[in-house]
């Protein structure tokens, strides 16, 4: 019975030790974040409004912070903006430039000032929101006003025509 007791007790252990990492997450509603990226200065950074970081964020995540996606080269994306581990952040496991200088699980919190800075730098590298195939394909040259609608917000709206 002692070993079933410790088992148990191990099991506990762990759930509670999940329970309290996820705790900290956030699924974003589109108002709310649209509120935080513009109070962060994301509107007209580099030439792109928050049309196109909801865009983005939302083909990327769904709005969530605690979203983690493995690739096949064995490097991962975490968070909101789907930050890949082989270059802007340390995951303990791929190799990495860790550009932000951060721990990839910084990115999974509710938190967003961590993600907006390293983010910015992606978008401050040759590649701009390029960088992001999701906005490629899904938001570049699309109207972009539908992801601030009814959310009581005065930006621009019009996108930056992509660098060829």
């Amino acid at each position: 019975m002692g070993v079933a007791m410790e088992a148990w007790g191990t099991v506990v252990a762990i759930l509670a030790t999940l329970m309290v990492a996820t705790v900290d997450a956030k699924i974003y509603g589109r108002c709310e974040l649209a509120m935080k990226l513009d109070k962060a200065g994301l509107n007209g950074f580099k030439g792109y409004t928050i049309g196109d970081w909801m865009c983005m964020a939302h083909y990327e995540s769904g709005f969530d912070t605690s979203f983690v996606d493995h690739n096949p080269d064995g490097s991962s994306e975490y968070g909101i903006f789907q930050l890949n581990s082989a270059w802007w952040c340390d995951n303990g496991i791929t190799p990495t430039w860790n550009l932000c200088h951060m721990d990839c699980r910084d990115l999974l919190n509710r938190h967003l000032l961590d993600d907006i800075l390293c983010a910015k730098q992606v978008v401050s590298s040759k590649k701009g929101m390029t960088a992001w195939d999701s906005w490629t394909k899904h938001c570049y040259g699309h109207d972009l006003s539908e992801w601030l609608k009814g959310c009581n917000m005065r930006v621009k709206i019009d996108s930056k025509k992509m660098n060829s």
